[in-house]
């Protein structure tokens, strides 16, 4: 029998690199997040939006401000105008979009499979997915509340009617208000690995978030408690929206909390037991 050569063993032998690392994954979903354009325009909206509605909303009352009627400026709320409702809806719009895009947009492409031989294991990708968006939303979250609350109230002492961060209310707003960017993008992320199509799971995220609470009752007990265990509600509740407060049947600090902490957790598994039990 004519022996085999060495070098013919080795070239037959199945080449079998090392195991991704988690930390590998996490660089390798930064490096993709980041190649979207549309991830440059939708975090440069979050920040213009956050700054000039805040600006705008500070201004209006600084100007108008000496025709207030004392009971007026008793009732005055500053922090409100650092987190005017009609300017953060595209703040909401944008991180839900921003998270649907990062998985519907690799499915729609065809780039997902591409991953998955690479990396079979597609729980750990989609928690590396999970990772890098929640990080980096709470980075654009932390900073668009800071500097719209600064700004804000640095217009606003002017007349001396800012707020100080040091006042309980206004840390909780600055606080919901920059987890509010993670929060409504990791719901996009799951509703993306839901539908795996770019324009219907936009769509279906704006919807979720923005006309969803149109549709209930706030005047009616069980309507107003599925109305408040909406993302958009709770946040609205967190800074004290002045057109909430008033609902017979607001929702509670804790119970807001609750909803900002359950909406991502669900959204994140939904995506990881999807992902994982569906063909690409």
């Amino acid at each position: 029998m004519t022996p085999v050569p060495a070098s013919a063993t080795r070239s037959a032998a199945p080449l079998i690199g090392p195991r991704a690392r988690f930390r590998d994954l996490v660089a390798a979903e930064w490096i993709k997040l980041w190649s979207l354009r549309s991830t440059y325009g939708s975090l440069a909206l979050i920040a213009v939006s956050a700054v000039l509605f805040s600006a705008r909303a500070a201004l209006a009352d600084q100007y108008n401000w000496p025709d207030y009627s004392p009971e007026r400026r008793a009732a005055f709320d500053p922090i409100h105008d650092a987190f005017p409702e009609e300017g953060w809806l595209f703040i909401i719009l944008a991180a839900g979009a921003v998270g649907a895009l990062m998985i519907a947009g690799e499915y729609a492409s065809g780039q997902i499979r591409t991953t998955f031989a690479a990396v079979p294991a597609r729980r750990a990708v989609v928690a590396a997915k999970v990772v890098v968006l929640g990080a980096v939303m709470l980075v654009v979250g932390v900073l668009a509340a800071a500097a719209s609350f600064w700004l804000s109230q640095a217009i606003l002492a002017d007349r001396q009617a800012g707020a100080s961060i040091g006042e309980p209310q206004a840390l909780r707003a600055v606080v919901a208000s920059a987890l509010l960017l993670p929060v409504c993008a990791l719901i996009g992320f799951g509703v993306g690995a839901l539908v795996r199509h770019t324009a219907p799971a936009i769509v279906i995220t704006a919807t979720l978030l923005l006309l969803a609470p149109m549709a209930f009752d706030i005047s009616n007990r069980w309507t107003a408690v599925a109305h408040n265990a909406l993302p958009v509600p709770a946040w609205e509740r967190l800074v004290g929206n002045p057109y909430v407060l008033p609902n017979l049947h607001v929702a509670t600090v804790a119970g807001s909390w609750t909803v900002f902490a359950v909406w991502p957790l669900v959204a994140a598994l939904l995506a990881t037991v999807v992902v994982h039990r569906r063909e690409p």
